[in-house]
């Protein structure tokens, strides 16, 4: 726990479902006395997409047990990253309960049209991949950011391993990754004179919904089964293991805390040694 961090207040977007790293960020955070806004896709979801997002009843669950478990304040809010109009209705909700944002996590991610290679890729899936990934970290900056001025304050983006290492058949994803990376870069270095640090996590291997998704992916197209994929994929990583969506939230308290007061502009990889190059 992050003493510092207590009473403090945390918008973490992508958060609504227990089966993703929004959750484990949120989680952590409120183990630290951090209150909580939960924003997901809500009921506004796409029943077609293969990764669910969070309901607004799951939504509702997690807040509950967020406030019982650490005595804290929780809210949730239906936001689709990508519109502008449910963005600004997301941040007027959240002033109507909160004074300010401390913390700010842009996880909100999600992949289409995958496996594709570039010259085989449906257009309307790339740009898709690329809104939901890169331009809503953008989006959600610029509307949040008037609620964290004045105050020192912490933005942790959530990039991947897949920002700094291509994958096969997955460029898009792997193009807004990367990105998000620059664009924190960017960020860190605009906000620094106002006292708020901006850094990016870039998760390897993480046991979420949607990494189980590409390992079934990888199953069909390989013609394998999800544990050999999985297997396979072990083999690759140093530690010898898929990490956990609490391991990415432990990295995020500590990048929202004090405890990392001279760090900003950095993209810290949590991938269990798989990926070493900065």
């Amino acid at each position: 726990m992050y003493s510092d961090l207590k009473g403090k207040t945390a918008l973490v977007t992508g958060a609504g479902k227990k089966t993703g790293i929004g959750y484990g960020i949120a989680r952590k955070l409120a183990e630290s006395g951090v209150n909580i806004v939960v924003a997901d896709l809500g009921d506004r979801g796409n029943d077609t997409d293969p990764v669910k997002t969070g309901t607004e009843d799951e939504m509702g669950r997690i807040i509950a047990e967020l406030e019982k478990e650490y005595s804290i304040s929780a809210m949730s809010v239906s936001v689709d990253v990508t519109d502008n109009g449910t963005i600004c209705s997301m941040v007027e909700k959240i002033k109507e309960r909160f004074d300010s944002i401390d913390i700010l996590c842009n996880n909100a991610g999600a992949s289409f049209g995958v496996p594709n290679a570039v010259h085989t890729y449906e257009e309307s899936a790339w740009m898709r991949t690329i809104d939901v990934n890169l331009h809503s970290v953008f989006r959600i900056s610029r509307a949040v950011l008037p609620m964290m001025m004045g105050r020192k304050g912490s933005i942790i983006n959530t990039a991947s391993r897949a920002g700094k290492v291509p994958p096969l058949f997955n460029g898009a994803y792997a193009v807004a990754k990367a990105g998000v990376i620059m664009l924190t870069k960017v960020m860190a270095k605009e906000l620094a004179g106002a006292g708020i640090r901006v850094n990016a996590i870039c998760p390897g291997q993480i046991m979420t919904d949607l990494e189980k998704w590409s390992f079934e992916l990888e199953a069909r197209f390989f013609n394998t089964t999800v544990e050999a994929r999985e297997q396979e994929m072990c083999k690759t990583i140093p530690l010898g293991r898929i990490g956990t969506a609490e391991e990415v939230g432990k990295v995020v308290a500590f990048l929202a805390s004090d405890a990392s007061s001279y760090c900003t502009g950095q993209a810290i990889n949590i991938s269990g040694g798989q990926l070493m190059e900065l």
